[in-house]
């Protein structure tokens, strides 16, 4: 029993270093890029596909989930310290809920789709930018409204109920201010990314 309880131990041990890290310094894409090296080719993948610019993908991956690939909404807790349920099902590094991946899924045919895979995450967070853009009009660089269409859903932000959250609107301009800075950093690094793939 002893030696079956340490051999579990041993397996989950292994098991989490085996977990993917988000990259070290989150302001700089280049560096993201340098660090993690698939993810260049998984952005301009996504943005080819869909027209998302990489700089709005990887903004707002990094506003949703910091680049944890696990992200989860935290429990609340009741009377201090009983763990309850998680508000939203969003989870991943795009933060994605349940029932919009599963748009996302049978929408792109891409059943294996999963929202701890980086390439996969990208590709979703570009494909409701466009449907954003196509739906509501809402032009692929402008990534305050991208992002505002992309927290409230795309009702929601026809109902304008981003104009009650001033928290909300705050947080869209950071998500635009680090678009802004992502897509200057990378055109200092594009060449080079392009070169190695």
């Amino acid at each position: 029993m002893i030696i079956r309880l340490l051999n579990i131990a041993i397996c989950l041990f292994v098991l989490s270093g085996c977990a993917i890290t988000p990259p070290k310094n989150t302001d700089n894409l280049c560096r993201i890029f340098a660090e993690k090296d698939d993810w260049y080719q998984a952005t301009l993948d996504s943005a080819r596909r869909w027209g998302t610019p990489i700089a709005v993908q990887m903004a707002i991956i990094n506003q949703e989930s910091g680049f944890v690939a696990d992200a989860e909404p935290p429990r609340p807790l009741i009377l201090g310290f009983i763990p309850w349920f998680r508000a939203s099902s969003a989870y991943g590094y795009p933060q994605a809920k349940d029932e919009t991946w599963a748009d996302y899924r049978n929408s792109t045919g891409k059943d294996w789709a999963d929202r701890e895979d980086f390439a996969d995450s990208c590709d979703f967070v570009a494909w409701y930018c466009a449907i954003s853009h196509k739906k509501l009009g809402i032009s692929l660089a402008d990534a305050n409204s991208l992002y505002l269409a992309y927290h409230e859903g795309h009702s929601g932000f026809q109902h304008n109920s981003h104009l009650q959250k001033q928290w909300l609107q705050n947080t869209a301009r950071k998500v635009n201010q680090r678009t802004l800075l992502y897509d200057a950093q990378l055109s200092d690094c594009r060449q080079e990314l392009n070169s190695k793939n």
